[in-house]
């Protein structure tokens, strides 16, 4: 699969069923080269003009199913949380 792919995808969290956005990006771990997490930015500050105001950061052990259209997480409120 590729990126460009993954981006088109919605992120939805099993645990309280709501969208946390789509993938903006990747973090690899740069020894082996494997992805680490997905990277969501939140919704814009302004109608999205001025940036984004928060990303959430998701741990790839907390994923648990990448379908056609959507990837699910399971991610517990406290840790939805964006940073």
């Amino acid at each position: 699969m590729r990126f460009c792919e993954l981006k088109e995808k919605d992120v939805i969290n099993v645990c309280d069923c709501k969208r946390l956005g789509n993938v903006a990006d990747l973090e690899f771990d740069p020894k082996t080269g494997c992805i680490k997490a997905l990277i969501i930015y939140g919704p814009g500050k302004f109608w999205g003009l001025f940036g984004k105001d928060c990303e959430c950061v998701i741990p790839w052990c907390d994923i648990k199913q990448i379908g056609p259209d959507i990837i699910l997480v399971e991610l517990p409120p406290e840790k939805a949380r964006c940073t």
